[in-house]
């Protein structure tokens, strides 16, 4: 159950569709999000609002001040840098979002610059932070040793009045938030909670098996909403298609989700278990698997996935220190054989293995689909990575706070080549 608090709202969707209208007496203005390519990506969008009362218990003192930190002074002692507690790209990977101990702060990623900003006075930790591509609202969850905000809670933020416009209450803890122009998704330990962005009026409840990770995925597209989620059993995804009201479900493993994402358009879906041999493709209309990729032998935690804009290639991240980059054969309308029956996540290297698993495994082992591009990083660190705008990149985001861009070369492959490196824990002085 939730509780729905906000003295004034905003419609983020310029074109509402008329079927979501709301029962609501109220207007709610509208914002202007900068989606085209042309525009700076360092610029956010406005966002007018019918109240300018800050409400005083919606949060705690913030420093909305924008202007340059100067050096410190060497007499002086130097402030340790904040611990992250979250990273996350916006949706078309523009931009990125780091929750940090103080507060949370927005930066672009081409070309490589802080946006901005905000450092609470006290506590301040943020474990979630949700863009909506680059206007100024924002989904806030608290998190961390001190919390900013309670974590059963789900702030919006409207970064031009410096405060919170809203707020969303829940029962137990708040693991992922995901914000379309239309749709607010919230993500509980074991159920899911879809809002109509104009008027927070709840649209859809799903219950899931237990999902600490937050998992879940929407396309971003202008046309229909399509969600992924976990679905009720170990290894299983459930599809909602919105449009055509429509709900799928497909074994994709046989052990537990642990990634997926979706293409842009919502109509390809990646899949990794808890096991992270194994990447598979799926068609979300009929749940056929289109591609299998072999990330590697060994056991491994996958920390993203990530499609490119053209759904030619596919980035995956995991514990590995490895940034794997596969080749899609999607577009070219190819697909695995016998798609109706899928393969077990099996380990070739298992001390159990008989002659029997040798022979249907090593065979498929061997002949198994493996990375294009590889990009080396350090063990033990948490990544997550997206591809950049320009052609070839990727764009690697650190929980240390490290920002790697690197190009990968599309036919001959290899080790990718670095092309900048930054921290983006640095005072804002140094950017």
């Amino acid at each position: 159950m939730a509780t729905v608090s906000s003295s004034s709202w905003p419609n983020p969707n310029p074109n509402p569709d008329p079927t979501s209208a709301s029962d609501s007496d109220s207007t709610f203005p509208s914002h202007r999000d900068r989606g085209d390519e042309t525009d700076s990506l360092d610029s956010f969008s406005s966002m007018s609002l019918n109240s300018e009362e800050p409400n005083q218990n919606s949060n705690r003192d913030v420093n909305i001040n924008q202007s340059p930190i100067s050096p410190p002074t060497p007499n002086l002692p130097v402030t340790p840098p904040p611990s992250v507690l979250h990273l996350s790209f916006n949706q078309d990977h523009a931009c990125f979002a780091v929750g940090t101990d103080r507060g949370f702060r927005i930066l672009n990623c081409d070309p490589f610059r802080e946006i901005f900003r905000r450092d609470f006075d006290r506590g301040g930790g943020v474990a979630v932070v949700e863009m909506l591509f680059r206007c100024n609202i924002l989904a806030l969850v608290g998190g961390g040793p001190d919390p900013q905000y309670p974590p059963n809670k789900v702030m919006i933020w409207d970064d031009h009045q410096g405060r919170c416009i809203g707020e969303l209450s829940f029962r137990s803890d708040v693991r992922s938030v995901r914000l379309r122009r239309d749709r607010i998704i919230v993500v509980l330990e074991q159920k899911i909670f879809v809002y109509n962005f104009s008027d927070l009026k709840l649209m859809h409840q799903i219950e899931t098996i237990a999902n600490p990770k937050g998992l879940c995925a929407v396309s971003q597209g202008v046309g229909s909403m399509v969600l992924v989620c976990p679905g009720l059993q170990k290894g299983q995804v459930r599809i909602e298609h919105y449009a055509s009201k429509r709900t799928k479900f497909v074994m994709a493993h046989d052990s537990r989700i642990a990634c997926f994402a979706l293409t842009q358009d919502g109509h390809l879906l990646a899949t990794a278990s808890s096991k992270g041999t194994l990447v598979r493709v799926f068609n979300t209309v009929d749940g056929t698997l289109r591609q299998e990729v072999r990330r590697g032998a060994d056991r491994a935690e996958i920390y993203s996935l990530a499609f490119s804009s053209n759904a030619q290639w596919l980035a995956v991240s995991s514990d590995k220190g490895t940034v794997h980059v596969f080749g899609l054969k999607v577009n070219s309308g190819s697909q695995v054989k016998d798609s109706s029956r899928i393969a077990p996540d099996a380990t070739p290297s298992s001390p159990s293995s008989s002659l029997s698993l040798f022979k249907g495994v090593l065979p498929k082992y061997f002949s198994s689909e493996w990375s294009v591009a590889q990009f080396r990083l350090v063990e033990g660190t948490q990544y997550i990575a997206a591809f950049g705008h320009q052609k070839n990149t990727v764009v690697i985001l650190g929980m240390d706070g490290s920002f790697y861009r690197c190009q990968f070369d599309p036919v001959n492959g290899g080790e990718m080549s670095q092309i900048e490196y930054h921290n983006c824990l640095k005072p804002p002085s140094v950017f």
